[in-house]
């Protein structure tokens, strides 16, 4: 249906290496790490990891793949899944560090020669999985010689068992790879040794490892980029369901290419292959969506707020309503990347007009939807086999079995939520769910598993339902092992009252997956004398104002325990195991749920942001038409409503250049502009009375004047980067948004290049918005009749002491140009700088204003010939989009006739007295 969301945001990774034998490295996700197993070395299958140049040849970790050959392990086959259904790992949240910031435990030499395991464990005390660390592998292979530019890239995310396939031709800037490497936020990239042999790196090469230097990167030979294997691995792990795709890919030889590599790399990496018929895999080109450059989203900040990534200021932040982390991650990837299909979006949009209107719907489906935990990464670990069991894997299969019971049995409710629907995207999904595979699936692990046995949270509680999980009298064994464990629990609690008992003390039975059960008091109990705990307790710590402690036989219950606990995690597993196999062909359905979840998830969240604020629907033509806009941000962060301000651009008038002081309102209504666009191109109701936008294929922006001092450079090297970059990549369906360009070197070179680049620009059809103080550029309409002045509005306020006046600022935008004069000046007589030296400064600008060329004046027959323009735009734009009747079209034809008659007569008293 739609795309899926990319993946997070942060990771850690972590390598390890045991004396005698080589150990695999993993990778961290949260605070549990799962290490793999040792494997036995064979030279055949080693995998070929390069150092770069320059590093010793001592310290290049090569680790082995399993013995067995790769066409032997690599899909499995039904018997051995039926024996060994397991799944990595996937553990609880990390609380170390913000999500972003963790760096990597080694420092960057350049090209990582090693790659961490992709281990992560449900584990009893999980609730919900971590959604924000990074955990997509991304293989990136170019062509050569005559193909050079164009680019296969193949990514799959280890929470998800969806692949993505992309193939594109690029400039040699790049733009479209690095823009969707920044979207995927990767956790690994692979590339090819021969993007960097010798020394010599490719121009690819060199860009990718400049602009993702937190990133682990891999070399690997070329030979493992080899399309009749990437075409081999989609026949034969491609669900049934998207099987299409190989008729999108087949001639994709860069694309497939690209595939082969990074399954072959997440088998090594993973000690685990995926069941055949396991992975959704599509291909996604970049005629989908807008591309919007990792630039232009810190600028409008898109994703993170720029003065403090912790807080959520943001356009995520304004619509981050969602209550899965499926649908948090699609609403991300959607708003990096908009749809540029009306009918989709306007589908969408449908969907969200019909949450907004029926309140039974929107609080149903709100219900439903945030009792649902993260469908994709469980249906991730479901689908993969590992290559070894351990006691970790069994507990983890047990805890998946148990979550997967728990989602589907909402199938029913979220049927329910959605059956009086009546938009068509709403249908479809409500239709998705009849499907009888839910049923079966649900019933077969109702045979086998306790009605009552559900998703908790809590750590014991969790545990509690994973020991008593199976039905009783399915396994004898099982039985005895169950009542063994349930004694000694009950040992435990008697154990602490007797110790309460002895000792006086109001002991409570505690427990951590960590320290199991253990004993917790209050400090401030007064029958503690001096302070002292007895002797018997140990491991004494205290927090806050709460003692924790244990007792040598309390430690050794707890080994008791976890005994009991290893012997029922062993057999409950074998006979989930057996479930599994007999429920593994229908399991495929979760596709469908996952995505039904998390589109339903981002598109209520949708709905929830328009109830918290007046916005409307948009419209899409070939005018960007907004009455009444407002920045969406800005209204979250301010007390009182920000000030609203009409845009109108056509094709006709497609260069708007806005001026006024600072302070006035010019970068914060560039910056709405851009935003309204994109909410409008991925589904969203948007902040205005009323909203017309043409799609655009491409924003770009050029804001801001800081330095780069990663870059080395200044604040004007910058400037002319970011613009050289838009001139080489825009287009005539483009939206360009730019903001105090020139202003980093003196006043004759800015307007000098603010010329020339506002000249090549109206070459394009693009919309472009252009903000500066350089009110030379303000004439270029006279020339250009598709120029529009626009300016902010202030007003002068005199002082009620004194003689002095200070600006008022009204956030309004104006037909015209400024003519306020020194608003620099201005701003600066309310800070701090002496009076003498504006005084000094006023006298200087007077004289330098004597200097300055007169402005050029408008002649008459420029009037007329800009008065024809317009009115021949205005008549191809009525018949384009007009939805009027006769008599309002009558109307409005003769009220077109008068303006233009109008400029007509002003033109003719110019020649008039000019003469």
């Amino acid at each position: 249906m739609e795309d899926a969301a990319a993946a997070s945001t942060s990771y850690s990774g972590h390598c390890s290496s045991s004396s005698g034998a080589e150990r695999g490295p993993c990778y961290q996700f949260g605070l549990r790490q799962t290490p793999v197993c040792d494997v036995p070395r064979s030279s055949s299958d080693d995998w070929p990891l390069r150092p770069r140049k320059g590093q010793a040849t001592s310290s290049v970790f090569t680790p082995a793949f399993l013995s067995r050959r790769t066409e032997d392990s690599c899909f499995g086959d039904k018997s051995s899944y039926s024996e060994n259904i397991s799944t990595v790992n996937l553990t609880s949240p990390s609380t170390r560090g913000r999500a972003g910031k963790t760096p990597l435990s080694s420092n960057r030499a350049g090209c990582k020669n090693w790659t961490p395991f992709a281990g992560y464990s449900v584990a009893s005390s999980s609730s919900v999985s971590v959604h924000n660390a990074a955990s997509v592998i991304v293989a990136v292979i170019e062509g050569r010689g005559l193909a050079r530019g164009e680019v296969g890239m193949a990514s799959i995310d280890l929470k998800n068992p969806e692949v993505v396939l992309s193939q594109f031709a690029d400039n040699t800037t790049y733009a479209k790879v690095i823009t969707k490497l920044r979207i995927l936020t990767p956790l690994e990239i692979i590339m090819s040794n021969t993007a960097y042999d010798a020394g010599n790196a490719t121009k690819l090469f060199s860009l990718i490892t400049e602009n993702f230097k937190n990133v682990t990167f891999t070399t690997v030979q070329r030979k493992y980029f080899n399309e009749t294997k990437g075409l081999e691995y989609i026949e034969q792990l491609c669900i049934p369901e998207f099987s299409t795709v190989l008729m999108e890919v087949q001639s994709k030889y860069y694309c497939l290419a690209a595939v082969a590599a990074v399954l072959k790399y997440v088998e090594f990496i993973q000690n685990s292959v995926y069941a055949p018929k396991s992975l959704k895999i599509r291909f996604h080109g970049s005629e989908q969506t807008a591309m919007i450059d990792s630039t232009s989203a810190l600028n409008l900040e898109l994703i993170t707020n720029n003065r403090d990534p912790r807080n959520g200021h943001s356009l995520l932040g304004v619509l981050s309503y969602t209550k899965t982390p499926g649908g948090s991650r699609r609403l991300r990837s959607n708003i990096l990347e908009p749809l540029i299909d009306v009918d989709t979006i306007n589908t969408r949009l449908d969907s969200v007009q019909e949450l907004l209107q029926d309140e039974e719907l929107f609080f149903g489906l709100q219900s439903v939807i945030s009792r649902f935990l993260d469908t994709e990464q469980l249906l991730s670990v479901l689908v993969q086999i590992p290559k070894q069991d351990t006691v970790n894997a069994s507990e983890s299969k047990i805890t998946n079995l148990i979550y997967l019971k728990h989602t589907l049995e909402l199938v029913e409710p979220l049927k329910d939520a959605l059956k009086n629907c009546t938009t068509p995207l709403l249908k479809a999904y409500y239709s998705s769910l009849e499907d009888n595979r839910f049923g079966i699936i649900l019933e077969k692990i109702k045979t086998v598993i306790n009605d009552d046995t559900r998703y908790t949270k809590g750590c014991l509680n969790m545990r509690t339902q994973k020991c008593y999980a199976v039905k009783p009298n399915i396994n004898e064994f099982l039985d005895i092992a169950r009542r063994t464990y349930t004694e000694i629990v009950d040992d435990i609690a008697g154990m602490i009252t007797q110790l309460a008992e002895k000792y006086n003390l109001p002991l409570k039975t505690s427990f951590s997956s960590a320290r199991g059960f253990f004993i917790q008091m209050n400090a401030d109990c007064p029958a503690i004398l001096n302070g002292q705990l007895p002797a018997e307790f140990t491991k004494i710590t205290k927090v806050k104002n709460i003692y924790s402690f244990t007792s040598p036989d309390l430690m050794k219950m707890n080994e008791r325990c976890q005994e009991s606990l290893r012997e029922i995690y062993h057999m409950t597993y074998l006979i989930v195991c057996k479930l599994l196999s007999e429920i593994y062909e229908h399991i495929h359905c979760l596709f469908k749920l996952s995505d039904t979840v998390s589109m339903l998830d981002m598109l209520q969240s949708f709905a929830h942001a328009c109830t918290l604020s007046d916005y409307v629907r948009p419209e899409f033509t070939d005018t960007l038409a907004v009455k009444q806009g407002w920045h969406p941000v800005l209204e979250k962060i301010s007390f009182e409503k920000p000030v609203s301000n009409n845009t109108y651009i056509t094709e006709g008038s497609n260069f708007i250049i806005i001026t006024g002081p600072n302070m006035s309102g010019k970068s914060t209504y560039l910056k709405q502009i851009a935003l309204s666009q994109i909410m409008a191109q991925i589904g969203s109701f948007v902040p205005a009375e009323y909203a017309s936008f043409r799609i655009s294929e491409q924003i770009f922006t050029r804001i801001g004047m800081d330095d780069d001092i990663e870059t080395n450079s200044s604040t004007f090297m910058k400037e002319m980067k970011e613009i050289s970059y838009i001139i080489q990549n825009a287009n005539d369906r483009s939206l360009i948004i730019i903001d105090e360009l020139g202003r980093g070197t003196s006043t004759e070179e800015g307007i000098g290049i603010c010329y020339a680049v506002c000249e090549y620009l109206l070459k394009l059809k693009a919309f472009t918005l252009f903000a500066t103080h350089f009110l030379e550029l303000c004439q270029i309409d006279v020339l250009y009749p598709n120029v529009e002045n626009n300016y902010f509005e202030v007003q002068h306020v005199r002082k009620s002491s004194g003689n002095m006046e200070k600006i008022s600022y009204t956030y309004i935008l104006s037909k015209g140009h400024t003519e306020e004069k020194n608003y620099g000046l201005r701003a600066a007589e309310v800070s701090s700088l002496s009076p003498s030296i504006i005084l000094d400064a006023r006298e200087i600008i007077i004289l330098v204003a004597r200097q300055m060329l007169q402005q050029q004046r408008s002649t008459p027959e420029t009037l007329k010939e800009r008065a024809i323009y317009h009115l021949g735009n205005r008549l191809v734009q009525t018949a384009r989009n007009s939805r009027l009747d006769q008599e309002s079209l009558r109307i409005y034809l003769k009220g077109l006739k008068k303006m233009y008659e109008t400029d007509c007569i002003i033109s003719e008293q110019l020649s008039t007295e000019s003469q």
